[in-house]
């Protein structure tokens, strides 16, 4: 097992860091706005929004792995988180369903607008009485000549008033259970699309966010995902990338907490002393490397895992087959197994069937220790961290919404009980 990079993948991420520093310089303003086309266009030119989808689309070419890396030295080089996440969701969760199960005429007009920046993408799934439970949505697809006729209200869309393509999700079959739900691709020009205003939200604020509402919406039957009934295949996967790969942001988010306060304890001084000298501030200051260093692990082991899962390459189902900086030695293939799921289980190699724990042991860890470590600045900045002028505060308000998109941390919980066999 090697957990080094290789020369390639060390140069990519002190690129893209240093690309991103001189993109985005420090504005708190910027910060508390949400981003502009000019903003979106630039996150193109790095190569960040199609960072794991095929060269030929414009992309980079790139597995989950090195993807989660790229994402990660953006999160630690741009202040605005929200700005990253937006640009995280329009990859995981709009791109990606479109690059493994869009036609290829849809994945040739859409997929390099969406690598450059030219296009925005939001993700419709939310509904106001669908959140951790999206098996019934209230939105329906009625099959008509050519295609469907969407009728309902998306309540919470990332990216919503900007977007100008949709990744969104209805019922075509009420009584189907899971089987009854279809993906879709739909244009904002198309008639009877209504983007909301933005809401007015506690963090992530450069990412606009808000209502999509479909009124007798046409969507032929060339922009339905995979096929009808498979809906619930479409987001799991989406969900499997935005999982694995979108929470390496707040990896770069707490590296940049870390870095903050490790400066502020060393210059600031308090009874004659350092803060740093005062075991109370050094010991929480090695907390915060704690989780940091524990939840890089088990992201890039999601990562991993989704690598191994997926397979192929050139950002297609997968991408560059290596263990964090080393070749895969893919153990799994030299002899026959038992995949019997007993009490011996943590006895054996893991395969690839496990990404699902995986997946939400990391976005567990991760997102709640950012949370956590976002808490431990405040109080080690104390009340300069209360106010905006270093961004501490607004680093807690960012990590907040990452204990509740994607699955909230109970809902982790849950899958990580059930991979256990509970």
């Amino acid at each position: 097992m090697e957990f080094g990079w290789n020369t390639e993948q060390r140069a990519r991420y002190a690129t893209t860091l240093a690309g991103v520093r001189v993109a985005f310089p420090l504005d708190r303003e910027r910060d508390e706005r949400p981003f502009t086309r000019e903003d979106w266009l630039r996150l193109g030119k790095l190569g960040v929004l199609g960072a794991s989808l095929p060269e030929r689309f414009g992309g980079g070419g790139l597995g989950a792995l090195d993807t989660a890396r790229v994402i990660e030295a953006v999160g630690e080089g741009c202040s605005s988180t929200g700005l990253v996440f937006a640009a995280a969701a329009h990859q995981f969760a709009c791109a990606r369903p479109l690059l493994d199960f869009a036609e290829p005429a849809v994945q040739k007009r859409l997929l390099p607008g969406i690598c450059s920046g030219a296009l925005i993408a939001g993700n419709a799934m939310t509904e106001a009485d669908a959140g951790s439970d999206v098996s019934r949505l209230a939105v329906t697809a009625t099959p008509t000549d050519g295609g469907y006729v969407l009728d309902g209200t998306k309540s919470f869309v990332s990216n919503g008033p900007v977007a100008d393509v949709y990744v969104t999700y209805a019922t075509t079959d009420a009584k189907a259970a899971h089987l009854g739900l279809t993906g879709f691709v739909v244009d904002r020009d198309a008639p009877g699309v209504v983007a909301g205003p933005p809401f007015e939200k506690t963090g992530l604020l450069g990412c606009p966010a808000g209502t999509v509402s479909f009124d007798g919406c046409f969507v032929p039957d060339s922009q339905v995902l995979g096929a009808p009934g498979l809906g619930s295949t479409v987001f799991q996967t989406s969900m499997a990338w935005e999982r694995a790969c979108l929470f390496a942001l707040y990896l770069g988010v707490q590296q940049r907490l870390l870095d903050a306060c490790t400066d502020h304890v060393r210059r600031r001084r308090q009874f004659q002393r350092r803060l740093s000298e005062f075991q109370a501030v050094s010991h929480r200051l090695a907390e915060m490397k704690l989780r940091l260093e524990s939840g890089r692990l088990l992201l890039y082991r999601a990562c991993w895992e989704l690598d191994r899962e997926v397979g192929g390459g050139d950002g297609e189902y997968g991408g560059d087959d290596r263990e964090y900086g080393g070749d895969v030695r893919d153990d799994s293939r030299e002899d026959d197994r038992d995949d019997s799921r007993g009490d011996d289980r943590h006895d054996q190699d893991e395969g690839p069937e496990d990404g699902a724990l995986w997946a939400a042991l990391s976005k567990l860890a991760v997102s709640e220790g950012v949370l956590e470590t976002a808490m431990d600045a405040v109080r080690l900045f104390g009340a300069r961290g209360y106010l905006r002028e270093d961004g501490i505060e607004a680093a807690l308000r960012d990590a907040v919404p990452g204990t509740l998109f994607s699955g909230t941390s109970d809902i982790q919980r849950e899958i990580i009980a059930r991979e256990l066999g509970l």
